[in-house]
């Protein structure tokens, strides 16, 4: 049983074997050449060893790169993923420009963890959408507005016929809107809504305070009713995603939101990749869609990254119920094409100005999308749907077309 992390290292020198070697022992037993053999004979077991070495092309200004392997024995570590991070990458994240890439689990340590509750499959389940991409909207000018003004939003967020609305990550617990009001008044817009479109979209309220009373916050949410939890996990902590998942109490979908995840994976040259932070451990903790940013947008990742990610949440390698990635920032109906051509039907479609900001309100705006995916569906361009569709016309004048 062991975990086989992958480095990108930057050494001018290029000495990246005796960088590996000195990985390999500096974290685990510490010390090796100068040890007694009875040491190291105890000491064995639980060694670091190294796997691969590999020189690839230098940086833009000349370092040269390598790619170091190191296996971690499971003696070393629980089998929790605060253990294996700071094993493999504790106190090796501040030596300089190294970035942790890739972590290889064996197949002893996955059962350790149950991935999503519900994933792809029964997200959709939920919704009763299937094969299409699912659209998201997004609450805006959340903060410092009343109730009415929620159930104002929610009530055309809903009309539009998007199949979840999440909660801004940024609006927390106030006086204004606080949790056991607002459910309430989000479901009872969502139900008149319904009565007139029989469309029911999965409301996401964002779950916040403090980390040990987290999961009585979610319990109370899930009780008023909440269909599913929004979650800024890395301000908390992978584990505390974990321990959301494997609640029973907790069975509503978890939709995790990538908030201060950039100051993690940003730089080419130190801290951990996206795909990892966000596609691998993210669907091992329990996330049951992903939020991230799109390769389009002013907030732009890019687009290899954004489909490494997905790549990760959906791959059928894993033991695990595969998640949603959720491409964000900056999206609008225009991109429908592009969007499905990047990132196929196994998506969700994630957007806050893109409904909002279409010239006849939310409704018109969640509505573009839908007839924007029938469109290309159905194997029209947008601008040929948008000939029978005005909402999509509209949108279309509104923020352009991106073309495949």
């Amino acid at each position: 049983m062991t975990v086989i992390a992958q480095y990108l290292v930057h050494d001018k020198n290029g000495e990246f074997e005796k960088k590996a070697e000195k990985i390999a022992i500096g974290l685990t037993v510490g010390s090796w050449t100068d040890l007694p053999e009875l040491e190291k004979a105890q000491l064995l077991a639980h060694k670091g060893e190294v796997v691969e070495v590999r020189e690839i092309e230098e940086s833009a200004d000349g370092v040269r790169r390598g790619l170091i392997s190191i296996s971690f024995p499971a003696a070393n570590y629980s089998f929790d993923l605060p253990a294996i991070l700071t094993t493999t990458f504790g106190k090796l994240s501040l030596d300089g420009s190294i970035k942790l890439i890739d972590l290889h689990f064996s197949n002893e340590i996955q059962r350790h963890f149950k991935g999503p509750r519900f994933g792809i499959q029964g997200v959709r389940e939920l919704t009763g959408a299937y094969d299409r991409p699912l659209v998201m909207s997004i609450f805006k000018a959340a903060i410092g507005r009343s109730l009415d003004s929620l159930h104002e939003q929610m009530l055309h967020q809903a009309l539009g016929g998007v199949d979840l609305v999440k909660d801004d990550e940024i609006l927390f617990e106030n006086e204004l809107t606080p949790l056991e009001q607002r459910v309430p008044v989000g479901l009872a817009a969502i139900a008149e809504a319904a009565e007139e479109t029989g469309n029911r979209p999965l409301y996401a309220v964002n779950l916040t305070g403090k980390t040990f009373e987290l999961k009585e916050r979610a319990k109370t949410a899930i009780e008023l009713g909440a269909p599913a939890l929004l979650f800024n996990v890395f301000t908390y902590g992978l584990d505390v995603l974990q321990g959301l998942r494997e609640d029973p109490e907790i069975d509503v979908p978890i939709l995790a939101h990538p908030a201060f995840s950039g100051a993690i994976t940003s730089s080419t040259r130190y801290g951990v990749s996206n795909p990892l932070l966000l596609g691998k451990l993210l669907r091992m903790a329990g996330a049951d869609l992903v939020l991230f940013p799109s390769p389009y947008g002013s907030v732009a990742m890019p687009k290899q990254e954004t489909l490494q990610i997905a790549q990760a949440l959906r791959t059928a390698d894993e033991p695990y119920a595969q998640a949603f990635p959720v491409p964000s920032a900056g999206i609008h109906p225009g991109m429908t094409a592009q969007l499905i051509e990047d990132f196929g039907i196994d998506t969700v479609i994630n957007a806050g100005g893109g409904i909002h900001g279409h010239p006849d309100g939310a409704s018109a705006g969640g509505a573009a999308f839908r007839e924007a995916i029938d469109g290309v569906l159905s194997g029209r361009t947008l601008e040929e749907k948008a000939e029978s569709s005005l909402n999509l016309r509209k949108a279309l004048d509104t923020w352009g077309l991106v073309k495949v």
